[in-house]
């Protein structure tokens, strides 16, 4: 088993380099490159680059997602990390928090399409469900190791779902129509920019959760937990801010 663990945490890790990089390269530095191509240079660029970054893109996205269930599976499920006290146990609840968080992305989805589409709506609206669902966990009798990373892994797969079913497919038809010369549907660019938006912004608390993962307290439990998601959401915006500032010679 600790062979495993290791073997899937170094997967884990270069596909995570892999794909967190690429979203971030996308996002504060190719965002602000591309409106500086013209036509006939998005023509030639684009069905030549972005076809290779979002292949590394998505892949990574893969592999990082699978090899991070696999980790919980064994590190914490197998490994009976789950619950501090002993008396808890797998209850109807908690069973019900794991498929919260392997099936709250539909929920996500639905949300993002709709109520949370406004930019400051997703920000103050996601803490606000995060913040619920933190409580959640705790009530549930996860430990606080459980609590953290299950957050974690619930942005993890919102996060995988938009590189595989709401990014791709529209940068696909994108780049196809870029490659052809046409305007690309205009309900493309912005569900791509938007879903991509997101990842940004949930990849940050999201790395603090997997990096530390080993944490058995943190001032407030579960709510500091959820002043994480605060400030790196406010880290993420302050980047996005960084980004527009940076020229080219």
């Amino acid at each position: 088993m600790e062979a495993l663990q290791g073997i899937f945490r170094w997967i884990h890790v270069i596909a995570g380099i892999t794909w967190i990089g690429l979203l971030y390269f996308f996002n504060f530095v190719n965002s602000a490159f591309a409106p500086t191509m013209d036509g006939d240079t998005k023509k030639k660029v684009v069905p030549e680059l972005m076809p290779r970054a979002l292949y590394w893109f998505r892949w990574g996205a893969a592999y990082t997602w699978v090899t991070g269930v696999l980790l919980i599976l064994l590190v914490f499920y197998h490994g009976g990390l789950m619950f501090d006290d002993l008396r808890a146990g797998w209850g109807g609840f908690a069973i019900g928090m794991v498929a919260v968080t392997f099936l709250g992305v539909f929920v996500y989805d639905l949300l993002a399409s709709s109520v949370l589409k406004p930019t400051n709506a997703a920000f103050w609206g996601g803490w606000v469900i995060s913040m619920v669902v933190l409580f959640l966990f705790d009530l549930a009798g996860y430990s606080f190791r459980a609590t953290a990373i299950h957050l974690g892994a619930l942005f993890g797969t919102c996060m995988a779902f938009n590189v595989w079913f709401r990014i791709w497919p529209a940068q696909q038809r994108i780049i196809t129509a870029t490659k052809n010369g046409e305007a690309p549907n205009p309900d493309d660019p912005p569900l791509a920019g938007l879903r991509s938006k997101h990842n940004t912004y949930m990849s940050v608390p999201l790395v603090f959760f997997m990096l530390n993962a080993h944490m058995t307290w943190l001032p407030g439990g579960f709510i500091g937990l959820g002043l994480v998601v605060l400030i790196g959401w406010a880290a993420t915006y302050w980047l996005y801010q960084k980004a527009t500032q940076v020229k080219g010679f």
